[in-house]
């Protein structure tokens, strides 16, 4: 078992799943520390019921991570495939994002090995899974932040610009700007001008609004660009928050908790049934398998449903 790439909250409770399952079904577990670097130093600690014990409600991964440069070259995959083959890996459990996934393809197609990913990535951009491990905490993360910000905008009745993460994709932002309430919401996936953004918050503060918040992802521009271009263009006086990676820290939520433990669970059973390159995935509430290379290369598409609801709420 490899926790790489980006830490998400609940990576712990998955490994505890997947360990404690595993060693029910009387299997062998070995972690690798590091992500994929320690995979390929060769890294491994025995892990068994005791070991994953105390770590459920902790956030980040015990195991610790990286993210690999050499396991983007095929020399890198084929050092991993050596280290599996000589430890005798039956089967490997890949914890991580679409970037730990396509390593873990690399690896499927230079060994075969059977591998499972599940998905933990506070991004939620794995198509096939309608939610992934860590995404739930890191929006209740950014809520408890903005809620706070909004007290001070009101009192001040300033406008805040909240820079949410998100490099990629918008997930966070659209759910936590719904969640809290926001005047605007700024995501890669959807097209907007600044003019526009302006005109928006001119007419709340019309309508009687004396505050706002702009909730952006961080791949949606320029913050700091956004907050100058209100302040000279609305006359508004305004602030700027990057929240940055407190999303990624903290105790995982209860969903993310449950989630995690749902999913490391199946995923040893689906490798007893003999599937060999999937990832565990959440479906209208059902565990499923979805193919893994389908899950880190297709494009998730963004609810624009709830997007169009965020402008109505947001009026």
């Amino acid at each position: 078992m490899v926790t790489s790439g980006g830490d998400a909250p609940g990576m712990n409770a998955a490994v505890r799943a997947v360990v404690r399952t595993a060693v029910a079904e009387d299997l062998e577990v070995i972690g690798f520390e590091r992500g994929y670097d320690g995979l390929l130093s060769d890294m491994a600690v025995p892990l068994d019921a005791r070991s994953v014990g105390g770590i459920i409600h902790l956030g980040g991964t015990f195991l610790k991570t990286s993210r690999s440069e050499a396991m983007k070259t095929d020399e890198g995959v084929r050092r991993a495939v050596a280290v599996l083959n000589r430890r005798e890996v039956d089967g490997l459990v890949v914890i991580g994002g679409n970037g730990s996934f396509r390593g873990a393809c690399k690896i499927y197609a230079e060994s075969g090995l059977p591998i499972v990913g599940i998905p933990a990535s506070i991004d939620n951009d794995l198509a096939g899974t309608d939610t992934t491990i860590g995404f739930d905490t890191a929006v209740n993360t950014a809520l408890e932040a903005i809620d706070k910000i909004r007290d001070t905008a009101t009192s001040h009745e300033r406008v805040f610009v909240v820079e949410v993460m998100g490099r990629d994709r918008g997930f966070i932002a659209l759910e936590v700007g719904v969640a809290a309430g926001a005047e605007v919401i700024l995501i890669p996936e959807i097209k907007y001008d600044v003019q526009s953004v302006c005109e928006r918050l001119i007419e709340s503060h019309r309508r009687g609004k004396k505050s706002g918040i702009v909730v952006m992802a961080e791949g949606a521009g320029n913050c700091m660009e956004i907050a100058e271009a209100l302040r000279e263009k609305a006359g508004f006086e305004v602030r700027l928050t990057r929240l940055g990676h407190i999303q990624r820290g903290g105790a995982p939520t209860a969903f993310s908790r449950l989630l995690a433990s749902k999913m490391g669970a199946a995923s040893v059973q689906f490798m007893l049934k003999g599937l060999t390159r999937v990832m565990t995935a959440v479906n209208c509430g059902l565990i499923v398998p979805v193919d893994l290379e389908y899950a880190c290369t297709a494009e998730k598409e963004i609810d624009r449903e709830l997007f169009e609801l965020a402008l109505k709420l947001a009026t």
